[in-house]
């Protein structure tokens, strides 16, 4: 049985949603496809988010509904999810049912795994992970991993500690210790979501992951750390060697120094607040911490790799993204968007193929990825030995 072929790219992008993470990545596509459309809640509100990021005339406004998007979708145009991960299910249905790309920065869902077949056998490609964390974090994992099994071997029995933790901060700390980057109970309820890891060469469950909370320095400041979500599936997904075996390993968020103390009135209402308490709080939190035009984002993304085998040779390497946003544009907006346009024009190209990928599925993919984003303005260092 031959593999499905690739549904011909049309040159047409749907960008659907314009929050905190739209940014110079929608402009990048701009100046890449044939034709964007940006999707939001009316056309007004859409035309004005246009202007803001300086695309008017270059993109079209459109009032976003699924139904509006179904009908205007065409064989071969791409869609770039950028709602909530609930809203990614229908979206892709659509983009099966059209045969149209589908490309978002999100973890990948149950929901959205269960349409893969039925994407692959359409010919499309399924883009996901294509963001920050999950994204560029990804691309540093796979990109450390591969220089380390030059050095050491992939066959050569060794202990490896992978840490990855990434995070949204004020550029200028407040007394919360914190600014929403993206939607607060979408904060609040990953907060409730169990985080399991590996730590002393044993798997770990963080039931209620900020009281796992630890101390991290980076670069001789001060963080706050804890995991997030599940990471030992990322073992076998950032291809660490059979021959390896992790000491640590652990994606998790970062905080700054204080964070866990300030939170502690959230923390008390998060255990057995039922979703309607948790909505409310999200809700409070929002009115009480608002983001401002004059506040400033800071992005942190920390990944460090050790390797060292039984005769003692060992291998260290990291990488550090620190970057602060401007008036232009936050830092995570930027992150984001531009990881999410560098995938979506490897779509327009034709070189993915039908079915799912994530941001970095090979080391190669990965520092092409990472070459491009060095030559869009996100700085990064690589840092090997200690």
């Amino acid at each position: 049985m031959t593999d499905p072929a690739l549904v011909p790219p049309s040159g047409t992008v749907h960008w659907i949603g314009a929050g905190l993470s739209t940014g110079s990545g929608l402009g990048a596509l701009c100046e890449t496809a044939d034709r964007v459309r940006l999707w939001h809640r009316t056309e007004e509100r859409a035309g004005q988010a246009l202007a803001a990021l300086g695309l008017a005339g270059r993109a079209e406004p459109r009032a976003y509904t699924l139904e509006a998007l179904t009908a205007e979708l065409a064989p071969g145009d791409v869609v770039v999810s950028m709602l909530p991960a609930p809203g990614h299910t229908g979206l892709l249905a659509a983009c099966v049912a059209g045969r149209a790309h589908f490309a978002c920065s999100s973890y990948v869902s149950d929901a959205v795994l269960d349409q893969v077949p039925a994407a692959t056998a359409a010919g499309i490609a399924v883009l996901t992970e294509a963001g920050l964390d999950p994204g560029i974090d990804h691309l540093f994992a796979h990109s450390l991993i591969d220089r380390a099994r030059a050095e050491i071997g992939a066959d050569t029995a060794a202990e490896v500690s992978l840490t990855s933790y990434c995070g949204g901060v004020p550029a200028v700390p407040n007394d919360f210790r914190y600014r929403f980057s993206w939607a607060p109970a979408g904060v609040l309820n990953a907060l409730r979501s169990p985080a399991r890891y590996i730590e002393s060469g044993a798997e770990t469950t963080a039931l209620r992951p900020w009281e796992a909370t630890r101390a991290h320095e980076v670069d001789g400041e001060s963080f706050e750390v804890y995991p997030n979500r599940d990471s030992v599936p990322f073992v076998g997904q950032y291809g660490l060697p059979p021959a390896w075996k992790p000491r640590t390993f652990v994606r998790g968020t970062l905080r700054l120094a204080g964070w866990l103390e300030a939170w502690q009135p959230v923390f008390t209402q998060l255990v057995g607040g039922d979703d309607r308490l948790i909505t409310d709080l999200a809700r409070d939190l929002a009115a009480r911490h608002p983001t401002t035009d004059a506040d400033r984002d800071r992005v942190v993304l920390a990944v460090t790799l050790d390797v060292r085998d039984g005769s003692g040779r060992s291998w260290s390497g990291r990488y550090l993204l620190d970057m602060e946003g401007d008036a232009q544009e936050s830092a995570m907006a930027r992150c984001v968007s531009r990881t999410l346009a560098v995938g979506v024009r490897a779509i327009l190209r034709g070189t993915l193929p039908p079915g799912l990928s994530r941001a970095a599925e090979t080391p190669e993919r990965a520092e092409e990825w990472l070459a491009q984003l060095a030559g869009e303005g996100i700085d990064f260092t690589l840092r090997l030995g200690d």
